[in-house]
């Protein structure tokens, strides 16, 4: 089958790209590096030719609402008129469980954006919520980060190895058959700064950790009481964010 990745060099773009690879379907990398520019267009419609899905895990270079719900939306339009006219069967779209737990601003505004306007689209689409990834608690450490004190959110999260998540959409583009929505998680409930501490404590670089709840942030009360929680029917699957640290 031949399948093409928008963010073919993102944390799950180049995922999917070798788990679709490594199953032996002909994978068209798309990004800026291949020559492919989903915004733009330039070197979409070749890339496209003949192919059978999309597998769409491309991100914006900013988390503001307004330039990531333009990138999304622009990356969307795109990707279903230039597939349209390739005859492209379906697009699987990557996104984050709890979005509709969320207040709808920021990146969660975007995000939806992407997911509404895709799903307005000429191609039928798969859409494939994620939990936050493993490799996220180093980002929210860095960030948060004050001297010798790192401050992360508190947050109830089921955090997922971006591998799993690319296995996910994998099946996902390959499937004759699927519901529209399918949400992956890791395999517990897991607390953001019970792991953050366990990643510090992995690094020896003598920081601490402590956790904080964000009045002016309008996720941080949904995030702390579990908004982004898998639902009873998501996929489940390992490894451990203590296991992925330790391989």
């Amino acid at each position: 089958m031949k399948i093409a990745v928008a963010g073919a060099t993102g944390r799950v773009g180049r995922h999917v790209v070798d788990v679709l690879s490594e199953a032996g379907h002909d994978v068209v990398p798309m990004s800026r590096t291949t020559g492919v520019d989903i915004i733009t267009g330039e070197g979409l419609a070749a890339a496209l030719a003949g192919v059978e899905c999309v597998v769409d895990a491309a991100t914006g270079p900013s988390p503001e609402e307004r330039a990531a719900t333009e990138f999304f939306t622009t990356a969307t339009r795109n990707l279903q008129e230039y597939g349209a006219r390739a005859g492209v069967q379906r697009i699987v779209v990557v996104s984050i469980i709890g979005l509709e737990r969320l207040p709808r601003v920021g990146y969660t505004a975007a995000k939806l954006a992407h997911e509404e306007a895709m799903l307005a689209g000429p191609i039928p689409v798969r859409i494939l919520r994620a939990a936050q990834f493993h490799e996220f608690v180093a980002q929210l450490v860095d960030w948060g980060r004050q001297g010798d004190v790192a401050y992360v959110p508190v947050m109830r999260t089921q955090l997922v190895a971006a591998r799993t998540v690319a296995e996910a959409a994998g099946e996902l583009a390959t499937a004759a058959e699927a519901a529209p929505l399918t949400e992956v998680a890791g395999p517990r409930e897991e607390n953001l700064v019970d792991m953050a501490t366990l990643l510090v404590a992995r690094r020896q670089d003598g920081l601490k950790v402590e956790g904080v709840r964000d009045p002016a942030n309008p996720d941080s009360e949904p995030q702390a009481n579990g908004a982004l929680l898998p639902g009873a029917g998501a996929r489940l699957a390992g490894p451990t964010f203590e296991q992925w640290l330790a391989g």
